[in-house]
């Protein structure tokens, strides 16, 4: 028979292995997801669960691809139409967990949504926000496995790629159902804030209207501010009081704006996404961002491991001719001769017959700054810091 000290040691060392096999399954498992990670997988904000050990995707792998927007995905605009974007990469790719984050700020948190991701298992994210870019280059330093595609932005990395797409090619067509639609011949426009695309927008949008109607004249506002309902209704109401009697918009949502002029009677261009169910009686037309197919590509691209940038310095720019930019359906109350008008433009815009920026054009203050005979590269119109003739409003600074 054994002794009680020896019975005591026994158990000791069999207490002391159990512990080391528990702590040691513990390593081994998967951590679980924070709570609060503003990260959901699918379209319905279901599923979830942990990143996998092995790669769902060949090339740089990962089993999740990420998204994040600076609003919501039903704010028949921006975000609205990244969302779609996503939609198409979900149905392409059916076997890699789709993960979206709405309403991130353009702050750290978008990094801390963006670290998130990458513990679930992206290896691929859109931070679709212009002013998601830094964050953006900021995770990117930290996970160089890891490859991200910013929306809009105007600087890249090893693993940061850029796309966009020549919306002023659409926003100039607007601009020409505008200018033939407006009885006075004053056109408003809310804008966020004074980037280069704002600007650039802005400029073409007057430039379609000037071109059938030299009168023509563009009041803008800046709010500052992406999505602010209340800023946003200030704005259209103070221009429809000033006489104008078509706004258009370069903001993240759209809904007060066109709701706003449709209650006032006045017509609307819109931006970004299809609203014209907003306004079935002054409904012009508008620009959109068409991204599924270009979306798709990115990630065939991403998880083939054959990133190497495109067109310039890791920049992918969609245009017109490849519908990543699109004009928006006519409303029921345009004249079907504007719309063939305007559907002659967009031939001619289309076939290289017209360019909307060929020189000569002039800033407000009546200085040359493009010259005759002179066509800027896309990567120029991107810089634009100046707003044309025929614009009424000054860029804060």
């Amino acid at each position: 028979m054994k002794s009680t000290s020896t019975w005591k040691k026994s158990s000791q060392s069999i207490i002391l292995l159990l512990v080391a096999v528990m702590l040691l399954l513990a390593g081994c498992s998967q951590p679980s997801n924070p709570a609060n990670t503003g990260t959901n997988s699918n379209s319905e904000g279901t599923g979830g669960g942990n990143a996998q050990s092995s790669d769902a995707v060949p090339g740089v792998g990962g089993s999740a691809v990420g998204f994040i927007f600076v609003g919501t995905k039903d704010d028949y605009g921006y975000n609205q139409a990244a969302y779609l974007g996503s939609v198409a990469v979900e149905e392409a790719y059916p076997d890699l967990k789709v993960l979206r984050a709405e309403n991130v700020p353009e702050s750290a948190e978008a990094e801390r949504v963006m670290e998130q991701m990458i513990q679930e298992g992206a290896k691929i994210i859109f931070p679709t926000s212009y002013g998601h870019l830094e964050p953006a280059l900021n995770v990117a330093k930290r996970h160089p496995d890891v490859l991200f595609y910013h929306q809009g932005g105007l600087k890249t990395a090893e693993n940061l790629g850029t796309y966009f797409g020549t919306i002023w090619e659409p926003v100039y067509l607007a601009g020409v159902a505008a200018g033939k639609m407006s009885q006075s011949g004053k056109l408003g426009f809310i804008v966020s804030v004074p980037i280069p695309q704002v600007l650039l927008n802005i400029n073409a949008f007057t430039l379609g209207a000037r071109s059938v109607n030299p009168e023509a004249t563009t009041n803008v506002v800046f709010t500052g501010s992406w999505c602010d309902p209340g800023q946003q209704a200030n704005a259209a109401n103070s221009l429809i009081d000033s006489g104008v009697d078509l706004l258009s918009l370069h903001q993240d949502c759209m809904k007060t704006v066109v709701e706003t002029a449709e209650r006032s009677g006045v017509m609307t261009v819109g931006y970004h996404a299809d609203a014209s169910e907003l306004a079935p009686n002054g409904w012009v037309t508008g620009s959109e961002w068409n991204w599924g197919e270009l979306f798709v590509d990115m990630v065939k691209v991403g998880t083939a491991g054959e990133f190497k940038g495109s067109q310039y310095d890791g920049k992918y720019r969609g245009t017109l001719a490849d519908d990543v930019v699109k004009l928006s359906p006519f409303g029921a109350n345009v004249p079907s001769d504007v719309v063939s008008y305007v559907e002659q433009q967009k031939a001619a815009l289309l076939s290289g017959e017209l360019n909307p920026f060929a020189g000569p054009i002039k800033d407000q203050s009546g200085n040359v700054k493009i010259e005759e005979g002179q066509e800027l590269t896309v990567e120029e119109l991107e810089s634009t810091d100046y707003l044309v003739e025929g614009v009424i409003g000054t860029i804060p600074q």
